[in-house]
């Protein structure tokens, strides 16, 4: 039952991060997925298989399809995101990985951050349920870590329903217990589907099971008041809410990773947070201020016109080594708001799990969109009400599990984060120590460092394709601007001709295409271009053409 829907352009795309803790069954559940409604080809099944089998793992078939294709990505044979992508009959879903071992944790919380939905996998069986939401499990932190960085829609599958012998009592006990902690967590369980599943028989996983005439379906609330229903884990991911994306604010790009591919070169990767990117963009790199020009723009091996919010891309940039640009770099449009450096910012961090007291100079990991760097608590500005925002206590000493403040917070290293008004995504962290999220916050404002690096010769010449009808204009605007000024003092044609020289006299002057460089005060801020001789030139055409009509 390969491919039974078929891929739809025409579709939405969302992206869902599978979470759990480990051995809950999210290889199992999501190979199924990808298996029975994604883009792999049948000859690929048949090989995994066949290897599967060889090495006695047939019974692990899914979770083979999984693993295999995520053993080819790590040794770089392939970075092909369309293995990891399904069909539903409403949308076009990314699955992004998150292992649930605690090692991956940073990973977690990179993929979690590019999601749209989660689906939170708890295992049934006896002992496992237990483990997996017990302190050192990963269930709680996982469902807190996905709500904290903005994964605000969420799905409760429970799997392994076989080794409870299809239990109802098991599965009720479950919905109660994970009902408090999602909620605690942030969560309105009234809107989220909780369904019963075998990620490896196939159980309400596309189709309705015989083995539990008990359950009668899930049910919860959407935007309206309105509810949705099903009996499926393929009906509860059509049931996600469509995500509004943000196009019309700047590009915004956190990388996920890069890529050096033969033949085609650097191509870093991943998802537009807000604004769009295409080809023929001049783009600049945070916090290192690389400047280049976009080549083309892909998504699951087609090329796009642009990349909108929510979609996952490879781009090829120009001039740019693999070593130059990393994860954690955020990509921006150079023209409209580019991505600069931290120097520092002001933070509200609400302290989760701390054993001891924090205090100014506590230097932890901070996980913000996808980058992970170490930043300084430089000064406990205020402690306030986590619920109100109220102002309880001016510069305390420390603060300690149950606490909220805000907090001065300065990188380690060079680092790119917004405010969490501005840019959402790029403006939430957790904050990691000892193995675990002690802390989670909010950024409020960021001091930004004016930094210009490397500018590729591909972007120089882009820039200047696309400015030269801009400086013409430009220039024939400040003449408009002359005339209007000295209309009552002097005749119009004495200062066209005065301008007309004074070009001409400044062109020479110049080297071949030596550029010179204009200011100009506007209400929006300050416009500068960067004016060639051959554009002076054309001005003076123009000119010469108004003086000669107007005497005439």
């Amino acid at each position: 039952m390969t491919n039974i829907f078929k891929m739809g352009k025409e579709k939405t795309h969302v992206n869902v991060v599978v979470i759990g803790h480990v051995d809950s069954g999210k290889s199992t559940t999501t190979g199924h997925l990808i298996y029975k409604c994604g883009g792999i080809d049948k000859r690929t099944i048949e090989k995994f298989e066949k290897e599967a089998a060889e090495l006695g793992k047939g019974s692990f078939k899914y979770a083979w399809v999984l693993d295999k294709l995520k053993a080819e990505r790590e040794r770089g044979i392939t970075i092909d995101i369309a293995l990891w992508k399904f069909e539903t009959p409403k949308y076009y879903v990314t699955v992004i990985d998150a292992p649930g071992h605690r090692d991956f944790i940073k990973n977690m919380i990179t993929g979690t951050s590019q999601a749209d939905c989660a689906i939170l996998i708890i295992a049934a069986g006896t002992g496992e349920f237990e483990a997996g939401i017990s302190k050192d499990g990963q269930t709680r932190e996982h469902a807190l870590l996905a709500y904290t960085l903005g994964v605000k829609q969420l799905i409760v599958a429970v799997n392994k329903m076989d080794t409870t012998n299809w239990s109802e009592e098991r599965f009720n006990e479950i919905v109660k217990e994970v009902s408090g902690f999602i909620k605690r967590v942030g969560y309105n369980p009234k809107t989220v589907a909780f369904v019963p599943i075998s990620g490896w028989h196939g159980d309400n996983m596309l189709e309705e099971s015989s083995n539990m005439p008990w359950f009668k379906g899930w049910e919860k609330e959407i935007k309206g008041g309105a509810k949705a229903k099903g009996k499926t884990l393929l009906e509860a991911i059509d049931s996600i809410e469509p995500p509004t994306r943000p196009t019309d604010k700047p590009l915004r790009l956190p990388l996920q990773d890069v890529y050096k591919i033969g033949g085609i070169g650097t191509v870093p990767v991943g998802r537009v947070e807000t604004g769009i990117i295409k080809a023929g963009m001049v783009v600049t790199f945070a916090p290192v201020g690389l400047t280049t020009e976009v080549k083309s723009v892909e998504m699951h091996h087609e090329q796009l016109v642009e990349g909108v919010p929510g979609d996952n891309v490879g781009f090829n940039v120009k001039n740019v080594s693999v070593k130059e640009i990393r994860r954690g770099y955020v990509c921006s449009d150079s023209k409209n708001d580019p991505a600069k450096e931290a120097a520092s910012f002001q933070a509200q961090v609400i302290v989760l799990n701390h054993p001891g007291q924090i205090g100014a100079g506590y230097a932890p990991v901070l996980d913000c969109h996808t980058a992970h760097i170490a930043c300084k608590f430089a000064e406990l500005q205020e402690k306030i009400d986590r619920r109100s925002g109220k102002k309880l206590e001016d510069n305390p000493k420390f603060v300690k599990s149950g606490d909220a403040a805000i907090v001065k917070m300065i990188p380690s290293k060079p680092m790119c984060v917004e405010a969490f008004s501005d840019y959402p995504p790029l403006g939430r962290f957790a904050v990691r120590d000892m193995r675990q999220t002690v802390a989670v916050g909010v950024i409020k404002s960021v001091e930004k460092v004016d930094k210009s690096g490397k500018t590729t010769k591909a972007a120089m010449k882009a820039s200047k394709n696309s400015n030269s009808f801009f400086h013409f204009i430009y220039l024939t605007y400040l003449v408009d601007l002359v005339k209007e000024v000295f209309k009552h003092q002097f005749e119009i044609s004495k200062t066209i001709w005065f301008l007309i020289v004074s070009i001409e006299i400044l062109a020479s002057k110049l080297n071949n295409e030596t550029p010179i460089t204009l200011k100009k005060s506007t209400a929006q801020g300050n416009l500068v271009s960067q004016v060639t001789p051959s554009i002076l030139r054309r001005v003076g055409k123009v000119l010469s053409t108004r003086l000669f009509n107007h005497n005439s």
